[in-house]
């Protein structure tokens, strides 16, 4: 391990993939050794929010996970470079920020082009609205290359997470914008130029409304993708009334407990991590430091 010491004083202050990269060692140890090493500073940024998984007992779980905040979201450096660690978080943190808001731009332009290239638009406007979710909304996405789930074609990070929800729209309408949205996003991929994904679902606002039962898995991430949903375009009104549901459905009050959970099994997996280092590990807690994909679906 004294490697990392060295590659340290050598390059200063990297990212924690650039040092994993540069070293090879496995994530977890390698994790564990900056966490433990008296000689090195580990710098996070950014925000963790509540994220809903399956594979976890009670589906409360924070994102990033452990192993993606430290790639992602962490500047190591030895003690002596503090000033430039913080430097650089800083700036990366701004860089994140600047990635959020392009993307929350090309979600914006992507959907305000698709409507205006319908029939009867304005008709359209006034009885749908269009939000996003995820990473963008919470200034935390990302551009790293990574293969899109169905198709396997590479994507420049965070998806753009889309809900439509719309009132008293007729099946033709709908059926034509969904056409419109899936071409849309055939294209986002397949372009060099943006190799970006869009992750969407249409539903009427009666249909948001029986979800917020939050009484099983699908409605839970479907009530906690309309709570951190922010306004994206089409009629304000339809975006206010969603939310006026979820505060009648008290969903807010359920998601906050379920962020404590989430907060207490984050907390309880990383001290267990840090500290049996010899040990076989319990999956319990390697579920919150290994992810195999940090997304989830919009239902």
């Amino acid at each position: 391990m004294n490697d990392i010491i060295k590659i340290l004083e050598k390059e200063g202050p990297l990212t924690g993939k650039e040092l994993y990269e540069k070293t090879g060692i496995d994530e977890l140890r390698l994790w564990r050794y900056c966490y433990k090493a008296n000689e090195i500073t580990v710098k996070t940024f950014g925000k963790k929010y509540l994220r809903l998984d399956k594979k976890i007992e009670g589906y409360a779980r924070l994102s990033p996970s452990i192993m993606r905040e430290f790639l992602t979201y962490s500047v190591v450096g030895l003690n002596k470079d503090i000033a430039e660690i913080e430097r650089k978080a800083e700036i990366l943190h701004e860089n994140v920020k600047l990635i959020s808001k392009r993307k929350y731009e090309l979600a914006y332009n992507t959907v305000s082009k698709i409507v205006d290239s319908l029939e009867d638009s304005e008709s359209i406007k006034t009885n749908i609205c269009f939000m996003i979710a995820g990473d963008v909304v919470y200034d935390m996405a990302h551009s790293e290359l990574r293969p899109e789930a169905s198709s396997g074609k590479l994507v420049r990070g965070s998806d753009l997470d889309i809900i439509v929800i719309s009132r008293n729209l007729a099946d033709g309408f709908l059926r034509g914008l969904d056409l419109a949205i899936y071409k849309e996003k055939g294209f986002l991929i397949k372009n060099p130029q943006y190799m970006e994904e869009i992750d969407y679902v249409i539903k009427d606002i009666s249909k948001a409304y029986e979800q917020m039962e939050f009484n099983d898995f699908k409605s839970m991430v479907a009530s906690k993708i309309l709570h951190e949903g922010i306004f994206l375009y089409g009629n304000r009104e339809i975006f206010d009334d969603v939310k006026k549901m979820l505060v009648e459905k008290n969903i807010p009050e359920k998601l906050s407990k379920l962020e404590d959970e989430a907060i207490a099994h984050s907390k309880a997996a990383f001290k267990y991590l840090l500290e049996n280092e010899n040990e076989l590990l319990e999956e319990e807690f390697t579920k919150y430091f290994y992810t195999k994909e940090e997304s989830e679906e919009i239902f």
